[in-house]
């Protein structure tokens, strides 16, 4: 580990804390509101140590496997992390997130709260969790839909789920306050404190709109790599992933 990349992670990481405290100041509030995430999914140990040394306990990541390939050691060497699945969760998954992740982002369906009450049962352990809303009725978006939500919400107060706020993310390419101000209102509702909401192009306007949860990769990280992989014709070399 060199001293460039750690003074390097801890000027993105200031540099990024300045402007979520700029722009949780102009709704009085301050930093230490919002809950910075720092998104490390395809990034590997040697990525994520520069910003651990540089301070930052917050991490998230989207899958469950690849969480469990990093963090285990991880956390052996850095003490006092906590760590967010803010991806999309399969049922049959739900055991090994609960035995990893501090907090669940992406509580979405009923089937999903059956798996994670059940291994919350046989763990012993209550892991809190965000419901994660559909905020744009996007058909190839996971999320609850919104007419769902409150159903959902009883539901899983009624299994024992500590749920701590809504979760969304809004469509690409469209202005996403909106959809923000909708996720927060949703919130006031249901009587929740806390909004997952705003990644690296959008978080200071999801702060500004209330979020208390921010899930932020590039602005951190950099661009992700994206794997190389064949195209299935002869001839055509390798093609790549496009970044979240």
């Amino acid at each position: 580990m060199t001293t460039d990349r750690i003074i390097d992670a801890a000027d993105r990481l200031a540099t990024l804390r300045d402007s979520i405290d700029r722009a949780a100041r102009l709704t009085d509030r301050t930093a230490d509101a919002v809950h910075l995430i720092a998104v490390s999914k395809t990034h590997d140990a040697d990525a994520i140590r520069p910003l651990l040394h540089a301070g930052q306990r917050v991490f998230g990541e989207n899958r469950v496997q690849e969480a469990q390939e990093k963090w285990p050691a991880l956390r052996e060497e850095f003490s006092g992390v906590d760590l967010h699945l803010v991806g999309q969760l399969q049922s049959n998954k739900a055991a090994d997130a609960v035995a990893l992740f501090d907090v669940i982002h992406s509580l979405d369906r009923p089937s999903l709260l059956t798996a994670l009450a059940r291994a919350m049962d046989a763990a012993g352990k209550r892991v809190p969790c965000f419901i994660q809303v559909n905020i744009g009725s996007e058909e190839q978006k996971g999320g609850c839909p919104i007419t769902d939500t409150p159903a959902l919400i009883a539901a899983a107060r009624d299994a024992d789920i500590p749920i701590l706020g809504l979760m969304c993310v809004p469509p690409a390419d469209i202005e996403a306050a909106p959809f923000f101000a909708l996720l927060a209102k949703m919130a006031r509702e249901e009587g929740l404190p806390r909004l997952s909401m705003g990644m690296s192009g959008d978080y200071e306007t999801a702060i500004m709109l209330g979020a208390t949860d921010i899930r932020v990769g590039t602005a951190l990280f950099g661009q992700r790599p994206s794997p190389a992989r064949p195209v299935p014709a002869s001839g055509r070399g390798m093609v790549r992933n496009s970044s979240h």
